[in-house]
């Protein structure tokens, strides 16, 4: 990460993100004047260009020093990602810069749909086809970054007219779309994390992402789980940071333990981002989905084995502020959708029809 002022804010507020005391808007700010938000986005959309890998680099910098705020940055950033996959120039036109700067918070609601491709759940947005767009019902429980000052969500919507499910862009303005009040976690407060009601909600066929959800979801699957990824990557690698200097270079059996855990971590990442690359995630995505298992095990590796190198000093408040944040984000990381237990179905489930 090169703002040094955002990392520098960053550090100083973590804990009154995470605890909800910082006003939520101010983390989109932040994370949009940092400009990580076009990170891997091409120059002539706004961006600065690079590949989604960098992309996943990127939350993986922020993850290091606030999960809460690496969740914000991957909902807005999958978002953009859904942007740059959908035929539908004009919305792209119309929302994008908005969304590169920070001043439209984008969420992606697509958990769900995620979890509809695998065949775990039914879609839980319905639409009625009308002259000219839909008119939904329904309900998205857990929805992240939805800024109250204005959003845009993601939702995979399921035909009423028996057509191919289809995926739009909910604008917050909607007439009938309802916000609850953030939902009272354990941690991630300041995030905008909420559920959303649909009550008769018209929208015209402009908010169209794509007409095929079964089309688009997979092409848009290795990014969405990969920036996921991201929010592992970086708390791992804090974890090991701070293992290493709480053993001020004093020979241990720890020590060889953070060294096996590094590399299996390091390791992990270089054969996600290949998968990226060379984009073989959209035909195999069980491998994939296996390396979510494994960058999320890292994860809670690494804080425990930070526990086992602090000592007792981990449970004194004076000293242990930054590792009981770290523990808490540590159990975000298997249940963010799909959850660990939801990929582990899947594979035992492909594995049983190969």
């Amino acid at each position: 990460m090169q703002d040094c002022a955002f990392r520098t804010w960053l550090d100083a507020n973590a804990e009154a993100i995470d605890r909800g005391q910082c006003e939520p808007h101010q983390v989109l700010a932040h994370i949009a004047d940092s400009q990580l938000l076009q990170v891997g986005v091409d120059p002539a959309l706004g961006g600065v260009g690079g590949q989604v890998t960098d992309a996943v680099e990127a939350i993986a910098a922020i993850a290091g020093r606030s999960l809460a705020t690496a969740f914000v940055c991957w909902g807005q950033r999958a978002f953009i990602e859904y942007l740059l996959h959908s035929p539908n120039q004009g919305l792209r036109e119309r929302l994008l810069p908005q969304l590169l700067k920070g001043e439209l918070a984008g969420a992606t609601g697509l958990s769900n749909a995620m979890k509809f491709l695998s065949g775990i759940e039914a879609l839980q947005v319905r639409g009625r086809p009308t002259y000219d767009g839909w008119n939904l019902e329904g309900r998205l429980h857990w929805v992240t970054n939805l800024r109250k000052s204005g959003f845009v969500v993601a939702a995979a919507i399921e035909d009423d007219a028996g057509g191919a499910p289809f995926v739009l862009a909910i604008p917050s303005g909607a007439q009938g779309l309802e916000r609850s009040d953030d939902l009272q976690l354990m941690g991630l407060q300041s995030s905008n994390t909420a559920a959303l009601a649909f009550h008769q909600v018209q929208l015209a066929r402009d908010w169209l992402l794509h007409e095929n959800a079964r089309e688009f979801l997979p092409q848009v699957r290795p990014a969405f789980l990969a920036l996921q990824c991201g929010m592992a990557i970086g708390l791992a690698r804090r974890a090991l940071q701070e293992v290493q200097l709480h053993l001020h270079g004093r020979a241990s059996f720890l020590e060889e333990a953070q060294q096996v855990l590094a590399a299996r971590l390091e390791n992990t990442v270089a054969e996600l981002k290949q998968g990226l690359l060379d984009e073989r995630f959209r035909q195999q995505p069980a491998a994939l989905f296996k390396l979510r298992i494994t960058l999320a095990e890292c994860a809670a590796d690494a804080v425990q084995l930070e526990l086992q190198a602090s000592g007792g000093k981990a449970y004194l408040s004076e000293y242990g502020e930054g590792f009981a944040r770290r523990w808490r984000e540590s159990a975000f990381v298997p249940i963010v959708t799909p959850s660990l237990v939801q990929l582990r179905a899947e594979l035992q489930r492909q594995a049983a029809s190969a």
